[in-house]
């Protein structure tokens, strides 16, 4: 089994948002086949707590205003250091850059496929 192609599509839409907002290390993997609770896991790093929350409030709108999907969960936006968007097939992680570095998710999911973003350079 694989990622729906809706998935893939939300998981683009969240990823180009996130790259306007000038996230760091934007990965998607492809967790189908590990999971059965969701399809995707998609994971950006900030430097401040600031840019964390303004990446998840883009990411937010770009699907709300593309999908109309609303995250059926919403988890660490009081500190912005790791805030995770739950979209049922989506799972979008939001991580502070040093809070990246210590939790290592690309590590765990490392045998799974990774997701072709082909983002741009966002502009300065």
């Amino acid at each position: 089994m694989t990622a729906t192609q809706e998935a893939v599509r939300v998981t683009r839409l969240a990823a180009e948002a996130a790259n306007e907002k000038k996230g760091l290390d934007i990965v998607a993997f492809d967790v189908s086949e590990a999971l059965a609770i969701t399809d995707v896991f998609l994971i950006v790093s900030a430097n401040n707590e600031r840019l964390v929350g303004a990446i998840v409030d883009a990411i937010e709108e770009r699907v709300i205003e593309r999908e109309g999907l609303r995250p059926s969960r919403r988890e660490g936006d009081r500190e912005n250091r790791w805030v995770l968007l739950d979209y049922v097939d989506v799972v979008v992680h939001v991580q502070h850059s040093e809070e990246r570095s210590l939790y290592t998710l690309e590590r765990l999911w490392k045998d799974c496929p990774r997701i072709a973003l082909a983002l741009d350079e966002p502009e300065l």
